[in-house]
C-alpha cells in the first residue's frame, strides 16, 4: 500500500516537473518573441522619424522655391492634386487624323 501511494506521488511529481519544464520553454520563447517585436517597434520608430524629417525638409525646400520664384517675378501655378480626379483620355481619335 505504501509503495503504491509513493509511486503515485513520484509519478505526479514527475508530471509536474515536466509541466514546469514545458512552461519554462514557453516563457523563453515568449521572451524571444517580445524581444523581436521590441526591436521591430524600435526600427519602425526610427524609420518613421527619418521619414518625418524628409517630409519636413521637402516642405521647407518647396517653400524656399516658392519664395525664390516670387522674388524673381516668375509666374507659376500651384495645383492641389487632391482636388483633381484622374481622367482617362482616348488618344485613338487623334491618331486616326
Amino acid at each position: 500500500m505504501k509503495r503504491r501511494i509513493c509511486r503515485e506521488y513520484i509519478e505526479e511529481i514527475e508530471r509536474l516537473e515536466n509541466s514546469i519544464r514545458e512552461l519554462e520553454e514557453e516563457i523563453i520563447e515568449l521572451r524571444m518573441q517580445l524581444k523581436r517585436k521590441s526591436e521591430e517597434v524600435t526600427s519602425l520608430s526610427i524609420e518613421n522619424a527619418n521619414l518625418r524629417h524628409k517630409v519636413e525638409m521637402l516642405k521647407r525646400r518647396e517653400e524656399r522655391l516658392k519664395e525664390l520664384l516670387t522674388k524673381l517675378n516668375i509666374p507659376f501655378i500651384l495645383v492641389d492634386e487632391e482636388q483633381f480626379e484622374d481622367v482617362d483620355v482616348d488618344l485613338e481619335a487623334d491618331l486616326e487624323d
